[in-house]
Protein backbone atom coordinates (compact mmCIF):
# COMPACT_ATOMS: atom_id res chain seq x y z
CA UNK A 1 0.00 0.00 0.00
CA UNK A 2 1.16 3.52 -0.76
CA UNK A 3 -0.16 6.68 0.87
CA UNK A 4 1.11 10.13 -0.12
CA UNK A 5 -0.06 13.68 -0.67
CA UNK A 6 -0.75 14.57 -4.30
CA UNK A 7 1.39 17.71 -3.95
CA UNK A 8 4.48 15.49 -3.66
CA UNK A 9 3.97 14.46 -7.32
CA UNK A 10 5.56 16.97 -9.68
CA UNK A 11 3.15 18.45 -12.25
CA UNK A 12 4.15 17.81 -15.85
CA UNK A 13 3.26 19.28 -19.22
CA UNK A 14 1.26 16.82 -21.31
CA UNK A 15 1.40 16.76 -25.12
CA UNK A 16 -2.38 16.17 -25.25
CA UNK A 17 -2.99 19.40 -23.29
CA UNK A 18 -1.47 22.18 -25.37
CA UNK A 19 -2.64 25.18 -23.36
CA UNK A 20 -2.36 26.12 -19.68
CA UNK A 21 -2.66 22.57 -18.34
CA UNK A 22 -0.50 20.36 -16.18
CA UNK A 23 -0.99 16.77 -15.11
CA UNK A 24 0.18 14.92 -12.01
CA UNK A 25 0.60 11.18 -12.60
CA UNK A 26 -0.68 9.98 -9.23
CA UNK A 27 -0.97 6.22 -9.74
CA UNK A 28 1.03 4.52 -12.48
CA UNK A 29 2.04 1.12 -13.75
CA UNK A 30 5.60 1.90 -12.61
CA UNK A 31 4.46 2.15 -8.99
CA UNK A 32 2.79 -1.26 -9.21
CA UNK A 33 -0.78 -0.53 -10.43
CA UNK A 34 -1.41 -3.35 -12.94
CA UNK A 35 -4.63 -2.10 -14.54
CA UNK A 36 -5.40 1.61 -14.17
CA UNK A 37 -3.70 5.00 -14.03
CA UNK A 38 -4.97 7.94 -11.97
CA UNK A 39 -4.09 11.42 -13.18
CA UNK A 40 -4.87 14.84 -11.72
CA UNK A 41 -5.32 17.60 -14.27
CA UNK A 42 -4.86 21.22 -13.23
CA UNK A 43 -6.15 23.53 -15.94
CA UNK A 44 -5.76 27.31 -15.67
CA UNK A 45 -8.47 29.65 -16.99
CA UNK A 46 -8.55 29.42 -20.78
CA UNK A 47 -6.79 26.04 -20.73
CA UNK A 48 -7.93 23.04 -22.75
CA UNK A 49 -6.99 19.58 -23.88
CA UNK A 50 -6.71 18.64 -27.53
CA UNK A 51 -9.83 17.35 -29.28
CA UNK A 52 -9.01 13.68 -29.63
CA UNK A 53 -10.20 10.08 -29.35
CA UNK A 54 -8.59 6.75 -28.54
CA UNK A 55 -9.45 3.11 -27.90
CA UNK A 56 -9.82 3.39 -24.12
CA UNK A 57 -12.39 5.03 -21.88
CA UNK A 58 -11.97 7.86 -19.37
CA UNK A 59 -13.58 8.13 -15.96
CA UNK A 60 -13.42 11.75 -14.77
CA UNK A 61 -14.38 13.39 -11.47
CA UNK A 62 -14.34 17.20 -11.26
CA UNK A 63 -12.81 18.35 -7.97
CA UNK A 64 -13.00 22.13 -8.34
CA UNK A 65 -13.64 24.90 -10.82
CA UNK A 66 -15.89 25.27 -13.85
CA UNK A 67 -15.43 24.13 -17.39
CA UNK A 68 -16.92 22.07 -20.16
CA UNK A 69 -16.45 18.90 -22.13
CA UNK A 70 -16.89 18.98 -25.92
CA UNK A 71 -17.56 15.91 -28.11
CA UNK A 72 -17.01 17.56 -31.49
CA UNK A 73 -20.67 18.62 -31.73
CA UNK A 74 -22.04 19.37 -28.27
CA UNK A 75 -20.63 21.16 -25.23
CA UNK A 76 -21.70 20.17 -21.74
CA UNK A 77 -20.89 22.34 -18.70
CA UNK A 78 -18.83 20.97 -15.81
CA UNK A 79 -18.53 21.99 -12.17
CA UNK A 80 -17.15 20.53 -8.96
CA UNK A 81 -18.82 17.23 -8.14
CA UNK A 82 -19.63 16.31 -11.75
CA UNK A 83 -18.72 12.90 -13.15
CA UNK A 84 -17.89 12.30 -16.83
CA UNK A 85 -17.67 8.97 -18.63
CA UNK A 86 -16.02 9.14 -22.05
CA UNK A 87 -16.51 5.84 -23.95
CA UNK A 88 -13.77 4.39 -26.15
CA UNK A 89 -13.32 6.05 -29.55
CA UNK A 90 -15.46 9.09 -28.68
CA UNK A 91 -14.13 12.57 -29.51
CA UNK A 92 -13.59 14.66 -26.40
CA UNK A 93 -11.99 17.87 -25.23
CA UNK A 94 -11.93 19.40 -21.75
CA UNK A 95 -11.92 23.19 -21.40
CA UNK A 96 -11.64 25.58 -18.47
CA UNK A 97 -14.30 28.23 -19.04
CA UNK A 98 -14.15 29.61 -15.50
CA UNK A 99 -12.07 32.25 -13.77
CA UNK A 100 -10.31 29.83 -11.40
CA UNK A 101 -8.32 26.64 -11.84
CA UNK A 102 -10.24 23.57 -13.03
CA UNK A 103 -9.05 20.38 -11.30
CA UNK A 104 -10.23 16.91 -12.21
CA UNK A 105 -9.19 13.33 -11.65
CA UNK A 106 -9.01 11.16 -14.75
CA UNK A 107 -8.73 7.38 -14.57
CA UNK A 108 -7.74 5.35 -17.60
CA UNK A 109 -6.70 1.75 -18.20
CA UNK A 110 -3.03 1.21 -18.93
CA UNK A 111 -2.41 0.99 -22.66
CA UNK A 112 0.50 -0.41 -24.59
CA UNK A 113 2.23 2.23 -26.70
Amino acid sequence: MKVFNYKTVKPEKADYCPEKTQVRLLITKEMGAPNFAMRLFEMSPGGFSSLHKHAWEHEVFVLEGNGSVFDGKNTKPLQAGDVVFVPPNELHQFRNSGEAQLKFLCLIPHTEK
